[in-house]
């Protein structure tokens, strides 16, 4: 079973031990950096992402409306030793379902690299609709809830 807890003084260290495979290090920042930039960004959220009572995955979004008027899911990402047993979906289910409650929720937004095949795959499995949206290197998918 996924769950999503705060990550606090306790869990912090775990979430930046986290690692992608190489070949997936240039699709995101590293968990630290996100954990320092919500230190300065109230608005952001994160989650660590906990399966059996340990750290898997890392997930970030923000609280504040955004570009094409949706809340953005900045981050998210599973250790590369528990890849492919369907964590991600389940994780990125249980955001969803969490981001539904922001205050006039009816849009979530997340943008990934083109080249990131299985980010391609997990988001259009679960809704997220691609209309031609680019920020910089990034394509940005959204998703009606």
């Amino acid at each position: 079973m996924i769950q999503l807890v705060p990550v606090t003084a306790e869990n912090w260290e775990a979430c930046c031990e986290l690692t992608l495979t190489a070949e997936q290090q240039d699709f995101m920042e590293a968990n630290v950096y996100s954990i320092a930039q919500a230190k300065f960004e109230p608005s952001l959220v994160l989650r660590a992402i906990m399966m059996n009572d340990m750290v898997v995955g890392f997930v970030m979004y923000n609280t504040e409306l955004e570009e094409l008027d949706g809340y953005w899911i900045y981050r998210i990402m599973i250790d590369q030793v528990r890849q492919g047993n369907g964590i991600g979906r389940l994780a990125m289910q249980a955001v969803i379902e969490e981001m539904r409650m922001l205050p006039a929720a009816k849009r979530i937004v997340v943008g990934y690299r083109p080249d990131n095949q299985a980010a391609h795959r997990l988001y259009a499995s679960l809704g997220f609709i691609d209309h031609g949206d680019r920020f910089g290197r990034e394509m940005a998918v959204r998703l009606e809830v």
